[in-house]
């Protein structure tokens, strides 16, 4: 491919300097699947140049996850190693940053008992309980990208060979990252303010409700009066900006947690732990899920639902206009990271306590009396789409559209 070693140095560029934002100093842990090294070595080699002090790699190998779900014992997935938790914590604890690189395999555990994956799930969601509140809370930086494997770009592009579909999906990565621009990282600083003017808007107008109509979708979301929108990026507890999630094209805060009533239909398939959901409905009754369907994956949509009390309601709403840049590929990407930005979408579990006014400083026993969310999950879910309508009900019960077919009508 013309350029791939420029977009490739441009893409580490942006994941350092616009996602992590790697500080002097600074250590920065990096979960990267054992077929990125390339793309690794040159993000390591970025975070000692802007000045980190030690760049750690956690490699993960899919063929070995999957060995271990075909054969490990029950046992194994009902506890976590502690010195595991440690090891992050301890780097939570000192301002490190983290970068994880996503790119699953999404028919990873097809056929794996969906009792296990959901036992690991909480096993792990619970023993790690502090470090995942540190990252939601955004105390410490940390920033989700992708890179291709064989497996995730065969399930993207079946009719190409090996190596043909491995460069499709890089061509498409360094577009929707924008790192095949001239001046990526003023593309990003400029698409970060355009976020931002969006969110400043809805913050302003204070929208009590959202009323959503789509084939398949009847549903009204409450929002607690000091919600507030974000998107753009956000600033970790030592005052420094980072982007977590590399693409990005949303705005979103939290849901009121009893707010949430009628139906939603998914648009888009969700990978959930290396099984597919698909074509699946949920029913919220003051908030809580008290119905829902599946043509693909309803026994592990159940697990998930399941995961505790928190994941039976809604934790974040987000808005993405259906003519955005990732959208517009046209393509599943069966990768949450890239479907959810091309996509508004809904997210069970867990709120993120910025998306309330003075939240970070709050506990969670006053964010719950607030109306947040807590659980040990938070797992988004695409329902954007051509046909979909919201409207905005202000506190007087003024209805002012806010999407129009899928895009943006204020």
């Amino acid at each position: 491919m013309e350029n791939f070693e420029k977009w490739l140095d441009n893409y580490a560029d942006i994941t350092i300097k616009i996602g992590l934002n790697v500080q002097k100093g600074q250590d920065v842990k990096i979960f990267a699947p054992i077929e990125s090294p390339v793309f690794v070595r040159k993000v390591v080699k970025k975070a000692y140049e802007a000045g980190a002090k030690n760049v750690y790699v956690e490699w993960k190998d899919e063929g070995v996850t999957r060995i271990k779900f075909d054969l490990a014992p029950d046992e194994a997935f009902e506890s976590f190693p502690k010195w595991y938790v440690r090891a992050n914590q301890e780097l939570s604890d000192n301002n490190a940053a983290f970068l994880y690189i996503y790119s699953p395999n999404p028919d990873l555990l097809k056929g794996v008992d969906p009792e296990r994956i959901s036992t690991f799930q909480k096993t792990s969601a619970e023993a790690q309980k502090q470090f995942m509140n540190d990252k939601i809370s955004a105390k410490v930086s940390w920033t989700i990208v992708s890179v291709p494997t064989e497996d995730w770009s065969a399930k993207i592009f079946p009719k190409l060979g090996k190596e043909e579909r491995i460069e499709a999906l890089w061509k498409q990565i360094f577009t929707i990252t924008r790192a095949d621009r001239s001046d990526p990282e003023q593309a990003w600083k400029d698409h970060i303010q355009a976020l931002t003017d969006k969110l400043n808007d809805f913050n302003e107008k204070r929208f009590k409700k959202l009323h959503y109509k789509a084939p398949g979708t009847d549903l009204t979301i409450e929002l607690p009066a000091e919600h507030l929108w974000v998107g753009g990026g956000m600033t970790n507890a030592m005052g420094t900006p980072f982007q977590p999630n590399i693409p990005t094209e949303e705005i979103f805060t939290m849901p009121l947690k009893t707010g949430v009533n009628g139906t939603v239909s998914s648009t888009k398939p969700l990978n959930y732990s290396g099984t597919l959901i698909d074509h699946f409905s949920i029913t919220f009754q003051a908030g809580k899920i008290v119905d829902f369907k599946a043509e693909q994956g309803y026994e592990t949509l159940k697990k998930l639902i399941e995961t505790d009390e928190g994941s039976h309601y809604l934790g974040e709403v987000s808005l993405v206009p259906y003519h955005s840049p990732i959208s517009e590929t046209n393509l599943i990407f069966y990768n949450t990271l890239f479907d959810e930005n091309a996509s508004c979408h809904l997210a069970i579990g867990a709120s993120y306590p910025f998306n309330y006014r003075g939240g970070r400083e709050m506990s969670k026993e006053e964010l719950s009396a607030a109306g947040a969310n807590s659980s040990l999950t938070h797992v988004d879910f695409m329902v954007g789409s051509a046909e979909l309508d919201i409207d905005g009900e202000t506190a007087d019960g003024k209805r002012i559209p806010i999407f129009r077919k899928g895009d943006w009508a204020i």
